[in-house]
């Protein structure tokens, strides 16, 4: 669970330079920072979905502060 976690997160990261790149170098009328922005939007709920699953089967416990 901890290495979806991170691959996740790593993936998250690599679209957020992916849409950067995208923007810097784009076209005028290009789709490409809009799908990056698409997909790395997709990938954060995801990741949120995955914690809350996770907290609220048991796999992962939030700890106290």
């Amino acid at each position: 669970m901890q290495a979806l976690t991170g691959l996740l997160l790593l993936a998250i990261v690599i679209t957020l330079f992916w849409g950067l790149a995208g923007v810097i170098r784009g076209r005028p009328g290009s789709t490409r920072a809009v799908r990056t922005l698409t997909l790395r939007v997709g990938l954060s709920l995801g990741l949120f979905v995955l914690l809350l699953v996770g907290m609220l089967s048991g796999w992962w416990a939030p700890h106290a502060l």
